[in-house]
């Protein structure tokens, strides 16, 4: 049995003021607010150097504050962005949080840490507004180019009914076919080499179930792939945004449709974290009948991709 240190006094003592305070959860993750100055020393540190360490970014998400109704008085805040990190050794969570202040805030990019923060940056970026300083490639991801505003944020409109009828206009359409064009400088790759023109090529947007999630571009020396670059973000449904405008029970068939086939396990992760806020102990009937379920869909799920 492994002995392991306990990170937030660990950290406590390494960062000292930069450790603001630690969060009492109901699920029980240790989490610390700390200051956004700090955030790579801290983040490597947790990946590299405590014992039992946590070299997995799982998430990285934000949450706006400002309409908060009980807010904490101890940090001020507009936004915070929050880190899940997972240890294999501890097999356990640790959750990071940064306070941020200011209508469009930012904070440093940890994608010299984790190559996969790039993708969630984008995305907290794209919804949010925040900039990570330092990111390769910030730009939308989930919405178009030329979106305006940030869905996440409450001051977004919820539903489309609120932003008035579409129109297009001789002048919006061809700033949005100008979006459209493929700048592959954009996205790192060149055009030419010493002694060749590179060809540029979509593979979809395309997914075995038709949905269209994925696009790779190609980039081609004659038939030869030279750089391969995976594009997400066309598939999402703003299940976020909805759920601002229900209430918790009302929220449920929604996350049936992330994924049709295994709709009974999405209920389940959604009703989980529900349960746990609300302190909802639930009898040993009901987690069978959950856990049997769960086990049809997937079957059923398997099956259909078969």
């Amino acid at each position: 049995m492994n002995s392991f240190s306990h990170p937030p006094e660990e950290l406590q003592t390494r960062f000292g003021s930069a450790v603001l305070y630690q969060q009492k959860t109901v699920d029980e993750i240790p989490t610390l607010w700390v200051s956004g100055t700090e955030i790579i020393n801290i983040l490597s540190f947790l990946k590299s150097t405590i014992s039992g360490s946590y070299p997995m970014l799982y998430d990285l998400s934000a949450v706006d504050e400002r309409s908060r109704l009980q807010q904490d008085d101890s940090i001020s805040k507009d936004f915070t962005v929050v880190y899940h990190l997972l240890s294999f050794e501890r097999n356990a969570f640790i959750r990071i949080k940064v306070p941020l202040e200011g209508e469009y805030p930012s904070i440093q990019s940890v994608t010299s840490l984790f190559k996969n923060a790039n993708w969630y940056e984008r995305e907290v970026y794209d919804m949010f507004g925040i900039r990570f300083n330092g990111h390769p490639h910030l730009r939308r991801i989930l919405m178009p180019l030329t979106w305006k505003g940030h869905p996440l944020r409450k001051e977004h409109p919820a539903r489309a009914t609120e932003m008035g009828p579409f129109k297009l206009w001789d002048e919006k359409q061809d700033v949005e076919q100008e979006s459209l064009q493929f700048k592959p400088e954009e996205w790192g790759l060149q055009r030419h080499s010493d002694d060749a023109d590179f060809m540029f090529l979509n593979l979809g947007p395309q997914h075995p179930g038709t949905h269209g999630v994925l696009r790779i571009m190609l980039q081609l020396e004659g038939e030869e792939i030279v750089d391969a670059i995976p594009d997400i973000g066309f598939h999402h449904r703003g299940a976020e945004k909805m759920a601002e405008r229900q209430t918790w029970h009302t929220y449920i068939p929604y996350t049936d449709r992330i994924d049709y086939l295994g709709g009974v396990l999405n209920n389940l992760a959604y009703l989980d974290a529900v349960e746990k806020l609300a302190g909802i102990k639930t009898p040993d009937r009901v987690n069978v009948i959950r856990v049997m379920l769960c086990e049809l869909f997937r079957f059923s799920s398997h099956l259909v991709w078969f």
